[in-house]
């Protein structure tokens, strides 16, 4: 319990430390350029507190848990007695679809539970006046980090070249960017950001890193990262691919409204 708590305080004073430039650069600029007190002074402090216990127990979590919990998950999946005992051939790429499927509902719950994605889907929600759905853009986003994860395991298995992916993924990005309707494009772009965030990108790394371990003839410094890259390429392309959709029925539907009415 003492080496616990003693971790905890190294950990909150490194982020104490981390956060400390970011604080003054906003008291700078509140006392010297724009020369105004801080507004709500005690409710910020109490915020910048809660904010520097919180990331100090966030990280502590990455470390003890998340980490840990996708590097075992990804060994598990793909050792050796397990794919064997199914029958199946460790040089096999199908021999590994435990690991897909594990991948992709991995990548579609923790983009479903992503603060970032949240914040974005409300406000999404706020400005479109209610035209945008906040689940429907969530589940969305959540569909396109699915199968960007079972893919990028894919590659992993299989151990093509990385930018093989990204550059026919950003070709059919660009494609759709010329058709897609024009408001929902940079909420398409933000929404591929904001899926690598808190919760996706740690339990994301350790199953890239995990999963290159364990597979035989893959390297983790090559191999093992890239599976970011395509959680963030891939949303774009469904959020994309969902308003093109939209656009396409209501053009329909309104054709439809139209030779009724005649």
């Amino acid at each position: 319990m003492f080496d616990f708590m003693m971790e905890f305080v190294w950990i909150l004073i490194y982020t104490l430390r981390d956060v400390l430039p970011i604080i003054a650069l906003i008291v700078f600029f509140q006392w010297f350029v724009l020369k105004q007190p801080i507004p709500h002074l005690k409710k910020v402090v109490l915020g910048g507190v809660y904010v520097v216990l919180g990331l100090a127990l966030f990280l502590m979590g990455l470390e003890k848990a998340l980490f840990p919990l996708g590097k075992i998950m990804a060994t598990q999946l793909s050792d050796p007695a397990f794919i064997e005992a199914s029958g199946n051939a460790l040089t096999d790429w199908k021999s590994y679809y435990w690991i897909y499927i594990f991948a992709a509902l991995i990548g579609f719950s923790t983009t479903i539970a992503e603060p970032s994605l949240i914040a974005v889907a409300i406000k999404a929600g706020e400005v479109s006046a209610g035209t945008i759905s906040p689940w429907g853009l969530r589940i969305t986003v959540a569909i396109g980090v699915a199968f960007a994860l079972a893919l990028g395991t894919f590659r992993i298995v299989t151990g093509t070249p990385l930018f093989i992916y990204i550059m026919i993924g950003y070709m059919v990005v660009i494609v759709q960017t010329i058709f897609a309707p024009k408001r929902l494009i940079a909420l398409a772009y933000d929404s591929g950001g904001v899926t690598t965030s808190t919760v996706t990108v740690p339990l994301v790394a350790a199953l890239g890193l995990g999963l290159s371990t364990a597979v035989p003839g893959r390297n983790p410094a090559v191999d093992g990262f890239g599976l970011i890259a395509f959680a963030s390429l891939f949303p774009i392309i469904t959020v994309l691919g969902y308003a093109q959709f939209m656009s396409l029925k209501n053009k329909v539907l309104k054709i439809k409204m139209e030779k009724d009415a005649v």
